[in-house]
């Protein structure tokens, strides 16, 4: 998915309901209307329930050390 502001997406089930969703990782939740209109997650993909959570920045971390 190559819209702005998306750094993953997953498959999950919503907190709420049960249902299975694709959950649409971001950096920050951003209103809809203030986003180009390609740049918009839509709320279903192929019948599925879609639902964006915001995960702030996402990095590579460091080695860990030895026996961790």
């Amino acid at each position: 998915m190559k819209l702005a502001n998306v750094t993953g997406v997953g498959i999950g089930r919503d907190e709420h309901s049960g249902t299975d969703v694709i959950v649409v990782f971001v950096t920050r939740k951003v209103p809809r209307d203030r986003l180009p209109a390609d740049d918009v997650v839509p709320q279903q993909l192929e019948g599925v329930p879609v639902r964006v959570l915001a995960i702030g920045d996402v990095r590579a971390q460091d080695e860990t050390p030895d026996g961790l």
